[in-house]
């Protein structure tokens, strides 16, 4: 221990006086650094020479996979960074088979061999019944023929049995007797459907399909591409000559245009040509009508002459630029309404208030959908404000709304995703009890709603969705407790905040029995694990569209809520509060409900 103390205060040493030098003199201090160096190499201080990079050699394979761990989407700050594109680009390229050989493999791939029978995504099961049935008729005889031909037999004698037949059937006549019976029946019917169904066949490539017939379905697709890119596939071929034009010809333009082009000579004497794509990779040289050749005398010993002809790769034509697909997986939209509803009087005996009334409704949507990582998430927000004003009253809200909505979901199991839920609701402006407008019950984050779940969302068709979470918290927030009463929210009165763990479910559903018209439903349930749990909290919403025209819209919105910890006074006859026996006003939970009917102005982007 000792030795390796002394060793590192005689390098710290050295190396000091090293940087003193340099400071007065480079050259010295360059000459003693090596000394100094293989001092300490010889103390046992620096024990081997400075790293040197080794040559870095990579066969096409290896680079193919050191590349593709490279450019995994956790290792970028922007998935969409040119070099990140770059690289995958030159990835698929180096690890793909070229343009041709893929067209000749698509071409002659047996897809027969994808499919799947259609009776194969449905579940069926066996159903009997019992359904009448009619027999074969056979022949039968009038009874009281029979009985009169049987009273004329004597007894105790023996009958011949051929005799019997004729004596009794002698004088009837034979009728036909259908007979009904119930017969057993069994039938197949459909009782569920399969949204993935795989193949039992080894070299089947997918690992399921999502409906019937998708093998002719990728068959048709990829002979449409085939078709497409050869129709598309073209090259532009220039034509000079020595009087400096320049003839652009398009190969497999689909066209049938001729372009026309002169031929000249050292003496600038031209003929004139057509140059044109007859067909798929072939150029066309036809002459000027009327143009006649004369071969001059002191030619004519040139009968053998020829012209040397190079023959071209056609090949060449056949390659095309590879189409970049980029993945779109976000959806926008924007729904936006605004009503407008007037109402003037003058000299109405019969009574009557006059009013103006606006309303503005702003939806913004925005759908996440990635099929490859089995994610998809939906979130709107809405901001809904309306105003009124009546008779000798100034301008009053009288809707006020912030609401945002967000829903994460993974692939689970059938019709079933793994789920986490946001929703956050506030408003934006003071709301008052009018005629009250001195003091406010509300504003901006006063209240606000914050709930939060985990837990499964089911969706059976494209229109509903059924959200459960076991797991959910729901909180109530106020930060101006000063002039905001906190506790007709449920908030004690000492505090700004109310947290509730709990279990929510969210149903969502949008029924459009029309084109023009559309309803969609939003209900909220909510209970708290801890207090008072049989006191579920409800939200729900109703909102129903019909399109008069292309700009204007017939809206009726309900909106009903009750929260069992929002309380208001309970009033007596004459509208004055009741008292508890302590004292205190006497207050109760009550059913909170808003509708509003009205022709509004659509506008959707």
């Amino acid at each position: 221990m000792r030795k390796i103390f002394l060793q590192l205060l005689i390098s710290a040493a050295i190396i000091c006086s090293g940087i003193s030098a340099y400071s007065q003199e480079a050259n010295d201090s360059l000459r003693s650094a090596g000394a100094i160096i293989d001092s300490l190499k010889r103390s046992g201080v620096i024990f081997s020479d400075a790293y040197i990079k080794p040559e870095i050699v990579l066969s096409p394979e290896q680079a193919v996979k050191f590349l593709e761990q490279r450019i995994h989407p956790q290792l970028w700050n922007d998935t969409n960074d040119p070099l990140r594109k770059a690289i995958g680009q030159l990835i698929f390229e180096a690890s793909h088979p070229p343009y041709d050989s893929s067209k000749v493999f698509l071409s002659k791939y047996p897809y027969d061999s994808l499919r799947i029978s259609w009776d194969k995504f449905y579940i069926w099961e066996p159903l009997r019944f019992k359904i009448p049935y009619v027999a074969p008729a056979r022949y039968g005889v009038v009874i009281d023929t029979m009985a009169a031909v049987r009273d004329t037999i004597s007894s105790g004698v023996v009958i011949d049995s051929a005799a019997v037949f004729v004596a009794v059937f002698q004088d009837t006549v034979p009728i036909l007797i259908p007979e009904t019976r119930m017969k057993d029946t069994t039938i197949l019917v459909i009782i569920d459907t399969l949204n993935e169904v795989t193949s039992t066949r080894p070299s089947f490539p997918f690992r399921y399909l999502n409906y019937p017939f998708q093998g002719d379905s990728i068959e048709v697709a990829v002979n449409s591409l085939l078709k497409y890119l050869e129709e598309r596939d073209s090259s532009m071929v220039f034509f000079t000559g020595r009087g400096g034009s320049v003839t652009p010809v398009w190969l497999n333009s689909k066209t049938d245009n001729m372009m026309r082009y002169w031929l000249k000579n050292e003496f600038s004497d031209s003929v004139t040509v057509w140059i044109g794509n007859t067909d798929r990779n072939t150029i066309g040289l036809y002459l000027e009508q009327g143009v006649n050749f004369r071969r001059p005398p002191k030619q004519e010993t040139y009968t053998e002459a020829r012209i040397n002809v190079e023959k071209q790769d056609k090949s060449k034509l056949l390659e095309v630029q590879r189409i970049v697909v980029k993945q779109k997986y976000w959806k926008y939209r924007t729904e936006a309404n605004l009503a407008f509803t007037q109402t003037a009087l003058f000299n109405w005996v019969k009574g009557g208030e006059k009013s103006l009334a606006s309303l503005l409704d702003v939806t913004g949507y925005a759908d996440y959908n990635n099929k490859q990582t089995k994610l998809s998430s939906n979130n709107f927000a809405r901001i809904k404000l309306g105003f009124l004003a009546s008779g000798e009253n100034p301008i009053r809200k009288n809707t006020d709304l912030i609401e945002t909505n967000s829903k994460l979901n993974h692939k689970a199991f059938g019709k079933f995703d793994f789920s986490a839920i946001m929703l956050f609701k506030t408003q934006l402006l003071k709301g008052y009890n009018y005629p009250n407008d001195s003091v406010p019950v509300s504003k901006l984050i006063n209240p606000a709603i914050l709930t939060l779940g985990i837990g499964l969302d089911y969706k059976p068709n494209a229109n509903t969705s059924i959200n459960f979470s076991p797991l959910s918290y729901k909180g109530t927030y106020m930060t101006d407790t000063l002039h905001i009463d906190q506790t007709k929210y449920g908030i004690a009165a000492d505090r700004k905040s109310k947290h509730e763990p709990g279990v929510s479910l969210m149903v969502s559903h949008v029924w459009k029995p029309y084109k023009t018209l559309g309803v969609t439903n939003r209900i909220q349930l909510f209970t708290n694990y801890i207090n008072n749990p049989q006191n579920i909290d409800i939200d729900w919403e109703m909102i129903l569209v019909a399109n008069l025209n292309w700009f204007t819209d017939l809206r009726i919105n309900i909106h009903f809520i009750f929260d069992d910890d929002t309380k208001t006074p309970v009033l007596d006859e004459n509208n004055k509060p009741l008292l508890n026996p302590d004292g205190t006003t006497k207050k109760t939970a009550r059913v909170q409900f808003k509708e509003m009917i009205g022709i509004s102005m659509a506008f959707r982007f």
